[in-house]
């Protein structure tokens, strides 16, 4: 079981935000196994410390993932501190207990996962697992066969091409940020749209934006056969 710092295991657990965890460590009020903790960077292991917070105990959130339709126009992110609308503003109270997996930048829509386990977050961003991203995407002016033979893309296909825009479909296996929006760019194309439309074996379907919707283990097993998915909590 892997060590992180004290706030960031508040946050991941859905007891505090790394915000408000920071600052009760700060003022006295987080006890790790009966003992006061005023370092944020302190290393616990979330699964096997007894975390108090003012005296009450704080157990890891119930499991929980949920796959939302992000909107554009919002970040991926619990606070702005330039004060634009988060996802979590979306989400509302469905959002309390969850963190997201990834991230989608600000002009992105589509299909983002959040969820309680950190295990299974984990595994999904790392790289070396490779899971597969697709997402459709609007280009300014047409996209030559040579240009697209260029892209450093799992599979790259040409939906609808004009002279005004092109319109793709891209497979990634990796989520690095602005990959796709870079990719065009260096051919010469700039992204005027782009959505995720499924991650894994999970595809966003008919969610609306603004929209979600629980995910069950077993959907996360079938979809994510590898991935390691926490059986408790």
């Amino acid at each position: 079981m892997a060590r992180v710092a004290l706030n960031r295991a508040l946050s991941k657990l859905g007891i505090l935000s790394r915000a408000q965890a920071t600052a009760a460590i700060r003022a006295g009020r987080v006890r790790i196994d009966g003992a006061v903790v005023v370092d944020p960077a302190r290393l616990v292991v979330p699964e096997r410390a007894r975390i108090t917070v003012d005296g009450e105990p704080r157990a890891r959130a119930r499991w929980r993932t949920i796959l939302f339709h992000k909107p554009r126009g919002v970040v991926t992110t619990r606070r702005d501190p330039e004060r634009r609308r988060t996802v979590y503003d979306v989400l509302g109270d469905a959002g309390g207990d969850v963190h997201a997996v990834g991230r989608l930048d600000l002009a992105m829509s589509g299909l983002l996962l959040l969820t309680t386990d950190n295990q299974f977050a984990n595994w999904i961003t790392d790289p070396a697992h490779a899971v597969p991203r697709i997402y459709v995407v609007t280009v300014r002016g047409e996209v030559s066969a040579a240009a697209l033979a260029a892209l450093p893309a799992s599979r790259v296909t040409l939906r609808k091409a004009s002279a005004r825009e092109s319109h793709l479909t891209v497979e990634l296996r990796e989520g690095k940020n602005r990959q796709v929006r870079r990719m065009f760019e260096a051919i010469g194309h700039e992204v005027t749209r782009l959505k995720r439309v499924s991650l894994g074996g999970l595809e966003l379907g008919a969610l609306e934006p603004g929209e979600w919707r629980e995910v069950t283990r077993a959907e996360l097993r079938a979809a994510f056969p590898a991935a390691r998915i926490s059986a408790s909590s």
